[in-house]
């Protein structure tokens, strides 16, 4: 058997699978979606712009600060990537996440935000927490915590059509594993925690 018909070992996936999952990790990254689904709710809660100005504010706070900051930690060399592969380098970029999405939190109530905003932005918190319970102990997915929590609060907010969301979080959660920055078992807790957090909190209170 030559070199170039020799099988990949299991643990390596193969160069054009790397290259997808690479995309769809970059692509549906979490602050991505966060910046996304609430530019999306925020037109859903008052079918104007006046809802996008909404979605671009607490989007701010809840996506566009945080990850500028871990980015900036990367460039000096805090941390290994921006995607916080390493557990133990998740705390201090999750405390700052934390605090930027509360700030924005308190901003969205001042300026009395439609209700529906803010229900997300408490759903995230929500969210946000579980994960760094886990995080204690566990690596558990950030990228499908996030990815199916979209998908829950968009389905929430637009009806059962919205669940072809779902397939999103699959492919986040293929991406995750495939990259084998994840075990299987850690992107299904992801998701059934970003799930759970919208369902109960974003459901309740908007």
């Amino acid at each position: 058997m030559t070199a170039s018909s020799t099988s990949l070992p299991p643990t390596v996936a193969a160069p054009g699978e790397r290259r997808s999952a690479r995309l769809v990790t970059e692509l549906l990254a979490p602050a991505n979606l966060v910046v996304g689904v609430l530019l999306v709710i925020g037109w859903h809660s008052t079918s104007s712009l006046r809802g996008v100005g909404w979605g671009l504010l607490s989007g701010a706070f809840c996506g566009g600060l945080p990850i500028a900051y871990i980015v900036y930690g990367v460039r000096r060399g805090r941390w290994t990537d921006k995607h916080l592969k390493v557990r133990s380098q998740r705390w201090v970029p999750l405390s700052v996440t934390l605090g930027s999405v509360l700030v924005g939190t308190g901003l969205l109530a001042a300026l009395d935000a439609p209700r529906e905003v803010v229900a997300l932005v408490v759903a995230m918190i929500a969210g946000l927490l579980l994960t760094m319970a886990v995080t204690v102990w566990w690596k558990v997915s950030v990228h499908t915590a996030v990815a199916s929590g979209t998908a829950v609060v968009l389905t929430v907010a637009y009806g059962w059509w919205a669940a072809l969301c779902f397939v999103g979080v699959a492919a986040v959660g293929w991406s995750r594993v495939s990259l084998r920055d994840h075990t299987a078992a850690q992107v299904v807790a992801g998701a059934v925690l970003g799930g759970t957090a919208a369902a109960v909190v974003f459901a309740g209170l908007r």
